[in-house]
């Protein structure tokens, strides 16, 4: 009988939300992982046995959790965290690591973030429905890319219903509408400078007012936002383009190359060459 099970998600041109790897594992005793830093967000889902997380929250504080069946641990971006399985009885988990513009957002309303990483569902049945969710994603690595992306989106929406930190959303369809305005604008005009003000005007709000209500709805601030979503495009264009970095940072909003590999560097952790080097699509033929 398989331990183990791992797959990595193709690469794919999706902003919103991004699934990057995936599987289960049925660990050894005192299995250990880390203390290691993550480049994007990853959640262990407790099937069976216990073990404990040790994560550091953005204080510089290392808290120890315990964990058994039916919780489960979110790891956010450059946070610093060890687990390990139980000595008698080790867990075994199934995990999904993803990303995407939107994805703070959709933690925030399951009440999860780096400063609270546990999550317990509301009842055991709802937990165990998120997880069959899960194991569905990790058992079906050769489904198409729509349909594994659909199940996270199932996932997410799991996560946040069956959470028993559920946050509700507030401002409506309105603060919804203006907060698209902003992105619809960011997704056209990311190549050349924007600024919040530039932003604000457009959904016709006040700076400090639309600077608020964009960090409650997206969990980031409008700059920060863009920045990821220049990124973002810079990661497609290094994939499928030969166009050398300098261009392509030219292209995605940044006329100093020092600058772009500066940011690229602190959101991926390697510098653009390297992440190039890694990832590019070779063509055949």
């Amino acid at each position: 009988m398989e331990d183990l099970s791992f797959s990595i998600f193709p690469n794919e041109n999706f902003l919103d939300l991004r699934l990057y790897q995936y599987g289960w594992e049925q660990c050894a005793p005192l299995h250990s992982f880390g203390p290691f830093v993550r480049n994007h967000f990853l959640i262990h889902y407790v099937i069976s046995g216990q073990g404990f997380l040790d994560s550091t929250a953005p204080d510089g504080v290392t808290h120890r959790y315990d964990l058994e069946a039916d919780q489960a641990f979110l790891i956010c971006p450059g946070q610093v965290n060890t687990y390990c399985a139980d000595k008698d009885r080790p867990w075994k988990y199934v995990w999904l690591e993803f990303d995407g513009l939107r994805v703070t957002e959709y933690l925030t309303y399951a009440g999860l973030d780096a400063t609270h990483p546990i999550y317990i569902p509301q009842t055991p049945a709802q937990g165990q429905a998120m997880r069959d969710i899960m194991l569905y994603i990790a058992d079906h690595s050769k489904a198409s890319t729509l349909h594994l992306i659909g199940h996270l989106f199932l996932f997410l929406d799991a996560l946040i219903q069956s959470s028993s930190t559920r946050r509700t959303a507030s401002g409506g369809q309105l603060r919804d509408f203006y907060i698209q305005e902003a992105i619809t604008y960011m997704e056209q005009n990311f190549q050349r400078d924007l600024t919040v003000e530039e932003l604000a005007d457009v959904c016709k709000l006040n700076r400090s007012y639309f600077s608020k209500l964009f960090k409650e709805s997206m969990g980031c601030p409008p700059q920060e936002f863009l920045i990821r979503m220049r990124l973002s495009k810079a990661t497609e264009l290094m994939k499928t383009s030969r166009a050398s970095i300098g261009d392509i940072a030219q292209q995605c909003g940044y006329p100093n190359q020092l600058h772009f590999s500066r940011a690229f560097k602190k959101r991926y952790g390697v510098s653009p060459r390297e992440w190039r080097t890694e990832n590019q699509i070779h063509a055949k033929g």
